[in-house]
């Protein structure tokens, strides 16, 4: 389910973030909502007073949904050695709240890159960007895309940094987002 539109009514109180503020709120037990996406292992619902609230998969089934929590990691990897590659596909699973297109896919990713440290551990370095500088869901999504990648087999630390330079604009977009979004 990521374009439905259900109407399920909460069954216990649940932590939830305002979209697109990030600020943290609870969604009481009895409030009906509408299921507005379900992708990246978070649903986002809208209240009866059209607020958008993002919860996190740990608490889907407050909403009626199963907990499947393994969506990120689901054969991302692939067999074999470590490689990028890996990385790309798990940020794939990474979606922005508002809309349900992955932050690769809206061009919010500007340098990944494999540090082999001293020790032997291996650090991803990622630096990201959000589609506006206020946006108030920038720790939120990039703490998806740190869980994300820690999903990868041989990743042992990730570095996510949220910079603003060169600024967001809707051609950083894939072609095929911008198509979908009828912005081509």
């Amino acid at each position: 389910m990521n374009g439905t539109r259900e109407v399920v009514e909460v069954s216990r109180d649940i932590p939830a973030t305002t979209v697109p503020y990030g600020e943290s709120t609870t969604l009481p037990a009895g409030e009906t909502v509408t299921i507005v996406q379900n992708l990246g292992g978070s649903v986002t619902v809208r209240t009866p007073f059209g607020v958008l609230l993002r919860v996190d998969g740990d608490n889907s089934d407050a909403l009626g949904m199963e907990r499947d929590l393994t969506e990120r990691a689901v054969t991302l990897h692939g067999k074999g050695p470590f490689s990028l590659d890996q990385v790309r596909a798990a940020l794939q699973t990474v979606y922005d709240p508002e809309i349900p297109i992955s932050i690769v896919e809206l061009g919010l990713i500007y340098r990944l890159d494999e540090v082999m440290q001293d020790d032997g551990t291996r650090l991803i370095e990622l630096d990201m960007t959000m589609t506006a500088p206020g946006c108030g869901m920038g720790d939120v999504i990039s703490g998806d895309a740190q869980r994300a990648i820690l999903s990868v087999p041989g990743v042992d630390e990730v570095e996510v940094n949220v910079v603003f330079d060169p600024p967001w604009n809707m051609s950083m977009m894939s072609e095929e987002t911008r198509l979908e979004l009828g912005l081509l």
